[in-house]
């Protein structure tokens, strides 16, 4: 409690003061005790609101065989119909979905209903949208997204989808290939006259723009990213290579020699799901990006 001075302090101001701080933290202690059992009461509703969901009450009473299975049917009731507002939430998604390519290929019918087991058991409305999103591609380019993305779909959480947007909005699709890459910066091979007196390049750090490295190491636990950061070939001299980062486009052409990118690159199933992620601005990424390239490259 903080005690003001009003500047005319007497000699039995400092007794009334103490007297006051204690009758204040006295006063303190029921209030603090109410907000606790107002918080463990909220926490109580919010447990059993979540287990009703399942069909499961507290302190349920099955005196016989007859209220047992009837509690058994109203629990398989509840997940039933649960499972079946998910698949009419994606299947509402995937017809919004406007596309421009269609085909008349049908949908591998071992694929659909591996789909369909799966998404039944999504509730996140964040998450059905992204399911929506998967089918109706799929629809219209049957083999878009093999079984594997539809496992590793269906463990992730709308965090795990959140930090997956991230590092999808940071990624670089080179001209010509479909799988993104998480530019840190180039590594300059040592040659003859460059062996003494040369460091290489700070990296760029994708913390600063919001992937943080403990970030990287759940996408990589994931099977989104490969666990290690690449080294591409050396590149060649004066040739250019075309990057998509985002809205951004730019061209990059090495200086010299013995120059190559290095970079996190996405797995295949990582590629798959980035083609549906709303990428979200990264100029500032870029704008670092480019700066450190600049050292070594010609930008355009």
């Amino acid at each position: 409690m903080k005690v003001t001075d009003s500047g005319q302090s007497t000699p039995v101001q400092p007794a009334v003061t103490v007297k006051t701080e204690k009758s204040s933290g006295t006063q303190a202690e029921p209030r603090k005790s109410s907000t606790a059992s107002r918080s463990a009461s909220d926490n109580a509703q919010r447990i059993q609101s979540l287990f009703a969901r399942a069909g499961i009450g507290h302190n349920m009473i099955l005196p016989d065989e007859a209220a047992r299975q009837q509690a058994i049917k109203r629990r398989n009731d509840i997940l039933a119909l649960s499972r079946i507002k998910n698949l009419q939430a994606i299947m509402d998604v995937a017809l919004s979905v406007s596309l421009t390519e269609t085909s008349n290929e049908p949908v591998d019918p071992d694929w659909f209903y591996a789909f369909s087991r799966l998404a039944e058991n999504i509730h996140s409305p964040a998450m059905q949208g992204l399911w929506g999103k998967i089918f109706a591609v799929e629809v219209s380019k049957p083999g878009a997204f093999s079984l594997r993305t539809l496992e590793t779909l269906k463990v992730l959480t709308q965090r795990d989808a959140a930090m997956f947007t991230r590092a999808a909005s940071l990624s670089c699709l080179r001209q010509g290939d479909t799988v993104p890459r998480l530019i840190t910066g180039y590594h300059r091979k040592p040659g003859f006259w460059r062996l003494f007196g040369h460091r290489q390049p700070e990296p760029v750090n994708l913390a600063a723009y919001g992937l943080s490295y403990p970030d990287l190491l759940a996408l990589i636990d994931m099977k989104l990213i490969f666990a290690s950061e690449i080294e591409s070939g050396e590149l060649p001299v004066s040739e250019s290579i075309k990057w998509r980062c985002g809205s951004d486009t730019f061209t990059v052409t090495p200086s010299g020699q013995g120059l190559a990118f290095v970079y996190y690159k996405f797995t295949s199933t990582g590629a798959e799901l980035a083609r549906l992620i709303t990428r979200h601005s990264a100029s500032a990424y870029v704008d670092a990006l480019k700066q450190r390239l600049s050292l070594a490259f010609i930008i355009e």
